[in-house]
């Protein structure tokens, strides 16, 4: 059970990631995120040579900033950080001027089809009933340890009393003290995430072969022979 004055945060065990987006999923259901956009995002990196290649997944969403620079580039105060750690925004006093976009580091605030800015906010209503966040609640792999920081005996707590150590913030050059934290990432899976507008598949980086094949020495052209008979078969009851 939470405390009278909880402190939400949230460590992901990336190594049990299997990139399955149930995630991303379940929080576009639950908030009604608008098509083609994403609250929660998973990103990955592929690495290795062949045959020994490997993909991780990244899971990302809004990361609740202690120091959030979103907060201080909204120009109408519509963004504010709760006493339980969660950074939510007001949407009457939006004025679409998108400026918490470019500001946030993590690419974790887009706009619904209204053009007002929108993001994660750890299902702030899930939690009012006493519920986790959806992400959690969906996620078949246990990725995601939610809770009440000042409760020792939340899920969140007791992971990060065991692997504590293990666990790290995304970009912490950026200083803004997340409250998200994560083990068993890989720091070149930073580099995926980019600093500015909310996740858009249709401008996702996608590796195609064509993207791909500069990185690869071209592979030695093979040329395949057609045999042809001389004089082809006579077909069954037709004239020799």
């Amino acid at each position: 059970m939470p405390t009278a004055n909880p402190r939400w945060k949230l460590a992901l065990d990336v190594e049990r990631c299997i990139g399955c987006h149930a995630c991303s999923v379940a929080c576009k259901v639950e908030n009604n995120v608008p098509l083609a956009r994403f609250r929660t995002k998973v990103y990955y990196w592929e690495h290795g040579k062949f045959p020994d290649v490997k993909r991780n997944f990244l899971p990302t969403l809004c990361m609740q900033c202690e120091d959030a620079p979103c907060l201080k580039a909204c120009p109408n105060d519509a963004i504010e950080r709760f006493s339980d750690g969660i950074v939510r925004i007001d949407p009457d006093r939006c004025d679409h001027a998108a400026k918490c976009e470019s500001a946030c580091p993590y690419a974790a605030i887009g706009c619904d089809d209204n053009d007002i800015a929108d993001k994660c906010d750890f299902c702030s209503h899930r939690l009012d009933a006493g519920m986790e966040p959806a992400c959690v609640e969906t996620c078949p792999a246990e990725v995601f340890h939610f809770g009440d920081a000042n409760d020792p005996q939340s899920p969140y707590s007791l992971f990060m009393k065991k692997h504590g150590k293990e666990t790290a913030v995304l970009k912490p050059e950026e200083n803004t003290k997340p409250s998200v934290s994560y083990r068993g990432h890989a720091k070149e899976m930073e580099k995926k995430i980019p600093k500015g507008k909310l996740h858009d598949p249709f401008s996702y980086e996608i590796e195609t072969w064509t993207s791909l094949e500069s990185q690869f020495p071209k592979p030695k052209r093979v040329i395949w022979a057609k045999v042809v008979d001389a004089k082809p078969s006579t077909p069954t009851g037709g004239k020799s």
